[in-house]
This record gives C-alpha cells, sequence and structure tokens, in this order.
C-alpha cells in the first residue's frame, strides 16, 4: 500500500515531558484555548499529524497531541496498571507540568476512554469532550484478540520479537483498510503513518495489555458515565466495522444529560480522517464555553441528534431525530470522584 516504511525516518516529532520518572512524547502546536489530543489503541501521534487536523486545530487554538504510554515514543514502565484511569492521572499530572489548564480533551477509540476518564478524575480540570468512535460499554466483541497477554510473559515477550512483527507486517494492510473502511486509506496516511514503528514489539506489548483490558474497563466506566459534570460531544461513523455505533456512541447519548451525538453517515472508524470539519466543529463549540466555567457546570446542554450531510467541504447538520428537553446536569463531582469510589468497591 505504499507505507512510509523506515522507523529511522520517523524521528521524534516534537518534545518530551517526564512525568513520575517516565518520558511522555507530544506534539505542541498554535496558542489559545488547550485542545488535547488522545488517540486510540496501536496508534500514536502520526495518526492526527496526517490527517491534517492537528494543522487546522493550531490556527485557533493550543493543540497538544500525546503518544499515550507504550505507544510511539512514550515509556510504559512495566512495573504498573496502564488502564484509563492510570493512564488520566498521569495526564493531569503532565498538564500541570506543562501549564495546560482546563483543556478540551478530544479523544479516539480507546484514547475516548482515557478522556471519559480525565474528566471523572478531575471535572474541574478539563473544560469538555470529544470523544470519537468510542467503545464505552461491556459487549461482548466478536472474536479474541490473539496478542492477549497470556500467563507466561516470557514467552510473551518472545513471541512479541519474533513472531508478531513479521505477522503484523504481513496483516497491515488488511487492518488498516478495516480501520478505514469504507472509506479508502487517505493517500496522506499511508505517506506518513509508519507501520514498522507501529509493530514495534514494545508497542505490539501495549496493543496487547490494552485489548485484554478493554470490555472490564468499560464495564467499569458504564456505571459512572451519570457523574460526569462536562459536556460531552460525540462523533460515529454510521459504517464503523471496529466499534458498533449504536451500542456505544448512540447509547452513550442517550444515557448522558450534557452531551451531542453526531452519526456521520458513509463513514468507518476514523472520522477525524474522513470527516475532520464535524470534529472541528465540536471543538470550536466547546471553545466558546472554554472561559465559562459557570456556564459549563450549571448549564445543561440541550440533547441533539446530528447528522452531516454529504458535502464534504463544511458539516450540514440536519433535523433532529429526537427531540428532548434540556435536563439539569449532574452535580459536581464529589471528591473522592467517582473513579476512586468504583475502585474501592471493586478491590
Amino acid at each position: 500500500m505504499g507505507f512510509a516504511s523506515a522507523e529511522a525516518d520517523q524521528p521524534p516529532v516534537d518534545d518530551f515531558v517526564t512525568v513520575d520518572g517516565m518520558r511522555l512524547h507530544y506534539f505542541a502546536r498554535g496558542s489559545g484555548t488547550p485542545v488535547v489530543l488522545l488517540h486510540g489503541n496501536g496508534s500514536m501521534i502520526g495518526d492526527f499529524l496526517s490527517s491534517g487536523i492537528t494543522e487546522r486545530i493550531a490556527s485557533g487554538h493550543r493543540v497538544i497531541a500525546f503518544d499515550r504510554p507504550g505507544f510511539g515514543y512514550s515509556e510504559r514502565p512495566r512495573d504498573r496498571r496502564w488502564g484509563p484511569s492510570e493512564q488520566a492521572r498521569l495526564l493531569l499530572r503532565a498538564f500541570a507540568l506543562m501549564e495546560i489548564e482546563r483543556p478540551i480533551v478530544v479523544g479516539h477509540s480507546w484514547g475516548a476512554l482515557v478522556a471519559l476518564a480525565l474528566a471523572l478524575e478531575g471535572a474541574e480540570k478539563v473544560a469538555g469532550l470529544v470523544l470519537l468512535s468510542g467503545y464505552y460499554y461491556p459487549v461482548p466483541r466478536a472474536s479474541g484478540n490473539s496478542l492477549a497477554p497470556s500467563i507466561f510473559p516470557i514467552v510473551d515477550d518472545v513471541l512479541r520479537q519474533t513472531v508478531a512483527p513479521v505477522v503484523g507486517r504481513l496483516l497491515a494492510s488488511h487492518a488498516v483498510r478495516k480501520v478505514f473502511a469504507p472509506c479508502a486509506v487517505p493517500e496522506s496516511f499511508k505517506r506518513h503513518y509508519s507501520i514498522p514503528h507501529a509493530l514495534r514489539p514494545s508497542q505490539i506489548k501495549a496493543v496487547a495489555e490494552e485489548a485484554a483490558m478493554l470490555v472490564d474497563a468499560a464495564s467499569m466506566f458504564s456505571g459512572l458515565y451519570k457523574e460526569l459534570a462536562v459536556p460531552v460531544r460525540l462523533i460515529a461513523g454510521s459504517d464503523d466495522r471496529i466499534v458498533d455505533t449504536d451500542q456505544h456512541s448512540a447509547r452513550l447519548h442517550r444515557e448522558l444529560g450534557m452531551s451531542t451525538f453526531r452519526n456521520v453517515p458513509g463513514i468507518g472508524h476514523m472520522v477525524h480522517h474522513a470527516a475532520p470539519d464535524a470534529v472541528l466543529a465540536e471543538i470550536y463549540a466547546l471553545s466558546e464555553h472554554h472561559r465559562s466555567p459557570a456556564v459549563v457546570r450549571r448549564r445543561s446542554v440541550e440533547r441533539h441528534w446530528l447528522h452531516i450531510g454529504d458535502d464534504a467541504h463544511g458539516a450540514k447538520l440536519g433535523d433532529e431525530d429526537e427531540a428532548s428537553s434540556p435536563r439539569s446536569p449532574p452535580a459536581a463531582v464529589p471528591n473522592p470522584s467517582p473513579l476512586a469510589v468504583a475502585a474501592g468497591a471493586a478491590g
């Protein structure tokens, strides 16, 4: 498929911040209201860069895209678990070090769970969420993940160092086509996204760990969504072949009192590539509230079902599918956070 092929040709694109002794790689551009981008499982900053969305956000905002722990150039220490909550706490400390104040957080796929964890851990530190193609409920998956960790970690390491990268290269083209389907793989993604870098043994290990914990993480979070105290804007493709839009994004929208939902017809999982105008529209909408925290916390956002027309330039909104009166937002997140309460109950 003509993907970027040499890892040596893909140096770090920006800088690092050290948090709790580990290095997080990030890309930062622009100034103004901060917008944080969190990629999905198996991905990295290069996904957002190749979509062109980072450049467009940076024209009027301060955009910061992170390689989540274990992906791209960020470290993932093996002496701790790296679920959504742990990643959120790490990022909140990074925000403090980098003076990122109340960002709009954009999470794609697995990154949407981390975005939700950020809002549950520290609602006062997040202005709002834009969630793209997320997996939010413990819906059984069609098949198990072949890279899920076994009870023999040494064997796992050997397999990831030898067999998995070879098999991964053979399957990469098919996997990429599936994640973009029914849309074609963009030429910019082929040129700028390094598949070999994404198939390094260390990243394959992170992919396997996140795949293995996905259902349990969604199960824990699904009982906490009503505790969210920030506005949430959901976007997903009607033809997503990775995550069922009706079972996840549409369902979460129905459950929340501070959400909007755009179901974009004719596109799949990679909405930031296929419908960047829709993503930007939601970021701009939240940005208007960024300097008015009292408004964000006390006013509910009217819930709408929105559709984007076929016009590729700009989001064209259709009629509402569901009309409902505004509901009062949930109470402010208590201290300790809902995640801490849930973790204590589970442990």
